[in-house]
């Protein structure tokens, strides 16, 4: 995982690198943009739906009870800080740092997406069933083409916020650990 964690940590820095201090798109930004400029307004807000305040905290509810109800409090107590350590670390540190700006507003990386991405990559972590990979990846694209379509952020905003919070989050995550098999002699 800390690898994987590197890496995207890594690339969500790199891919900022060419809009820094910016406020034009570049071509996949204006690609994506016009991939969903024929949604209408009340489709776009629906799709940023899953990066609402309220849903996000009930999503990290969610991981928290389901970490507590096996045990694991360790895991529940990360599973609340460490989507708040992405959060702050995106709006005090990596936007000032990147200065990207789209109407009046710092947008690299994504707080929208890092803070949806990190509570859906602990319920990841914390379910490891293939269903909740599944639903967290629609929500993502949902919530990329409504950020898009809306004018809130650009597709690389999008990326690179993803790519911070899995970063973050697998980084702080712990190691799982085996239990041993019973001995059978």
């Amino acid at each position: 995982m800390r690898t994987i964690a590197a890496v995207c940590g890594l690339l969500a820095l790199l891919l900022g690198l060419p809009f820094a201090g910016g406020t034009t798109p570049g071509a996949v930004d204006a690609a994506a943009a016009g991939a969903v400029a024929h949604l209408s307004p009340g489709v776009l807000r629906a799709l940023v739906l899953p990066t609402e305040p309220y849903v996000v905290l009930a999503l990290g509810l969610l991981a928290v009870f389901l970490c507590l109800r096996a045990g694991r409090r360790l895991e529940a107590g990360l599973a609340l800080a460490v989507p708040v350590l992405a959060i702050l670390l995106t709006s005090w540190l990596l936007k000032p740092l990147y200065d990207r700006w789209k109407n009046s507003t710092l947008v690299y990386p994504s707080g929208h997406t890092v803070s949806l991405v990190a509570v859906l990559t602990v319920l990841v972590l914390v379910t490891r069933r293939v269903v909740v990979v599944v639903l967290s990846a629609v929500a993502l694209l949902a919530a990329a083409a409504g950020l898009v379509g809306l004018g809130y952020h650009y597709l690389t905003d999008v990326v690179g916020g993803t790519l911070f919070a899995v970063a973050v989050v697998l980084v702080s995550w712990p190691a799982r650990r085996h239990e041993p098999a019973p001995s059978t002699g």
